[in-house]
């Protein structure tokens, strides 16, 4: 009995470099990130509720989560915009996609 995904070799590594059209694992990973820091400001209330943050500490971690989360989106979304150039370029270069002889590889 075979533990390995249908229609793949016994031996073949899943495919994660985002050749699908997806995004690529650096990018899913960085967008992972961004939301965390998301959720740890929408945290920010409750540790001051529970007196683990005084007001000035929270503003401060606010701006900085907040910050970072944003630089973090940009990171994800420029990764994932490079990874479709670098690949609609290979595509190109290697004589796939539609030409003057019609659609297709």
């Amino acid at each position: 009995m075979s533990l390995s995904a249908p229609g793949r070799r016994p031996n073949e590594r899943p495919n994660r470099s985002g050749t699908d059209g997806g995004p690529p694992l650096r990018s899913k990973v960085t967008a992972a990130l961004a939301a965390g820091a998301c959720a740890a400001c929408c945290a920010l209330p409750l540790l001051i509720g529970a007196g683990l943050l005084t007001g000035t500490g929270a503003a401060l971690a606010e701006q900085m989560l907040l910050a970072v989360s944003g630089l973090l989106i940009a990171a994800a979304a420029g990764m994932w915009w490079l990874h479709r150039r670098r690949a609609s370029r290979a595509a190109a270069a290697g004589g796939c996609g539609c030409g003057g002889n019609g659609c297709g590889c």
